[in-house]
Parts: C-alpha cells; sequence; structure tokens
C-alpha cells in the first residue's frame, strides 16, 4: 500500500513512516520541515503528492496550547483549512481511505463521578478557584468532590482552547468527507505521546518535553497545579503502531470511526515529571500551584475499543519509556 503521510518528517509521523516501512509498505513523506514546497495548505502540491496513493495518514498539524490566543488564526490555517485542502484533493484523486490524527483534548474534562448526583460533567474551572489553588472540580449540582474515571468515545465533546477546537473541526470535516465520497475515516485520539524525537524547548510541545528540556539544562521540572492531574502517556512507538493497525483494518464507508488511543495506565504530571528526573539523575521537580487557563484538571480515556476493533496493544511501558526518553538527549 502506498500511503501518503502528511507531517511525515515530524515527530510521530517520522515514527509512523518508520512503522509502514518496517511492514512493506510504501510511504511517502509530505513534510514542509523536509521540503517547503510540501504544504498541506497548498493545493497544487498536495493533489501532485496523492498520485498513485492509496490511503492518508494525515500527522500535520500545529499542537500544543501556544502562546496565547493570537495563535488563534494559524492554528485555524494548519489544521483546519489544511485538512480541507486535503480532503478535497482526496475527492478529487479518488483516494478512499484516510486515518486522522486525532487527539483526546477534543473532550475537554474527563468523566466525573459524583457521589450523590452519579456521572457529571463539571464546566470550566474559575479563575478564583485556580488563583486559590483549589483545582479540583467539584459537582456541578451539589458541590461535592468528584471521582475521576475514564472517558469513552461515546462521550460529548467539550473542547476548551483553541487547539482542541481546530482537532474536533478536522474530525467534522473528515465525517463530512466520508458521508460525500463514501471514502472510510479514522481518527485516533492520542493521549499525551511522548517518545524519541518530541520537539524541543517550544511552547507548541508537550509537557514531558518541557521537563527533558529543563533536566537537560540542569533545571528542577515545574510541575503545574499540585502536579495530581491525571493523563495517560503513551509511547510514541506504539502510536505508530496504532496508526498502522488502522490503515490496514476495514472501516466502515462513508462514515468516521473515533478510537481513543492511550496506553491504559492513568499517572498523574507530578508522577511522570518524577520518572524523568529520577531517570536523568536530578534535580527533582519543584511544585509550582501555577496555572494555565485551557488546561483541564483530569482527561484519561477507555482504549478498549481499539484493542477490541484493530487487536493493538501498547508495547512500550511507562517506566521503560520513560527511562528512554530522559536518555534520549
Amino acid at each position: 500500500m502506498r500511503v501518503l503521510v502528511t507531517g511525515g518528517a515530524g515527530f510521530i509521523g517520522s515514527h509512523v513512516v518508520e512503522a509502514l516501512a518496517a511492514r512493506g509498505h510504501e510511504p511517502v513523506v509530505f513534510d514542509v520541515r523536509r521540503d517547503p514546497a510540501s504544504d498541506v495548505c497548498d493545493t497544487a502540491a498536495v493533489a501532485r503528492a496523492l498520485r498513485g496513493v492509496d490511503a492518508v495518514c494525515h500527522q500535520a498539524a500545529m499542537v500544543g496550547l501556544g502562546t496565547g490566543f493570537e495563535d488563534a488564526p494559524e492554528y485555524v490555517r494548519r489544521n483546519d483549512f489544511g485538512t480541507a485542502v486535503l480532503l478535497a484533493a482526496m475527492a478529487e484523486a479518488g483516494v478512499e481511505r484516510l486515518v486522522l490524527a486525532g487527539s483526546m483534548v477534543v473532550y475537554g474534562e474527563g468523566r466525573y463521578a459524583c457521589p450523590r448526583d452519579g456521572v457529571v460533567r463539571p464546566g470550566p474551572r474559575a479563575v478564583g478557584d485556580l488563583e486559590a489553588g483549589r483545582f479540583e472540580p467539584v459537582c456541578p449540582r451539589c458541590g461535592a468532590e468528584l471521582l475521576p474515571g475514564l472517558v469513552d468515545e461515546d462521550a460529548p465533546v467539550d473542547p476548551r482552547n483553541v487547539y482542541a477546537t481546530t482537532k474536533l473541526a478536522q474530525e467534522h470535516l473528515a465525517a463530512a468527507w466520508a458521508r460525500c465520497t463514501g471514502g472510510s475515516a479514522l481518527s485516533l485520539r492520542y493521549h499525551n505521546v511522548y517518545g524519541p524525537r518530541m520537539p524541543r524547548d517550544t511552547p507548541y510541545a508537550g509537557v514531558a518535553s518541557f521537563f527533558r528540556s529543563a533536566l537537560a539544562r540542569g533545571e528542577a521540572p515545574r510541575v503545574f497545579e499540585d502536579g495530581r492531574q491525571r493523563r495517560d502517556f503513551v509511547h510514541v512507538r506504539d502510536v505508530a503502531a496504532a496508526n498502522l493497525a488502522a490503515l490496514e483494518a476495514s472501516s466502515a464507508a462513508g462514515a468516521l470511526t473515533v478510537l481513543n488511543t492511550g496506553s491504559g495506565e492513568p499517572h498523574t504530571v507530578g508522577e511522570m515529571a518524577r520518572a524523568l528526573a529520577d531517570a536523568h539523575g536530578g534535580p527533582a521537580p519543584v511544585v509550582t500551584s501555577q496555572y494555565r487557563l485551557g488546561d483541564v484538571r483530569h482527561i484519561t480515556a477507555d482504549s478498549a475499543r481499539l484493542r477490541a476493533e484493530l487487536g493493538w496493544k501498547p508495547e512500550v511501558g511507562f517506566a521503560e519509556g520513560m527511562r528512554e526518553f530522559a536518555a534520549d538527549r
């Protein structure tokens, strides 16, 4: 199978390219980092790249929270306009198979249960609560403490920052493309992906990259809030394997399928910082009580559907992956 990998020279995309090649497929890298003419927003360039292609693995995106709302136009241009250009070119070329790099950020806050009111969905956290160090969401009905749980793919979406909004828009565009063309689209909603080749020293990288960069400078990782926010840290090679499984699997024509893609092992951000610091040899993390508007408190999802439908399972454990990541200088 000849597969166009947008963002194929990037962090996740480069691992997808390797996984495809190792399986005997023919990956075609389309990435401005390799070739300035390979811009997913350029209709002519995308059309040329799609010649002879059987499927597309769309990894190209602007990621992270960025530096502020002033980044919004660029997020929308790269993520949503670029996806629209790609899908229109696929429709013209008759390419009928898409795997999309989705994100768990589309859910907003994770799943919460109240002892009295059952499953509830807390709204965005108030600035006053964050300033006072009250980081845990409370029940919107009775104000009780909540128990965080796992989100499945049927949960309502509630994007809470620009990046999350653009990732949800990508899925809507993919769904519209599938309905109009009869193509098959599958979105892998990634959790916190980490591993070799993760970008360094950029406001658009993930928290694991921030911590590793601090340790490389001999500085303590600075952990926001109280460090107890729950996430699912999934290794990039496992994410690449999920993309390979998605490309090789049969999926519904004329529809979008979404599958959570995580390790299935929730850890706190503080745990991750300590694991990296221990593997690096220090210094120990510092909990700062700082916060970022747009961050959610807990988001961990149930990836059982991906395992059941595609036969995928993660192979890199948390401790092993953090040791490798810390050594990736």
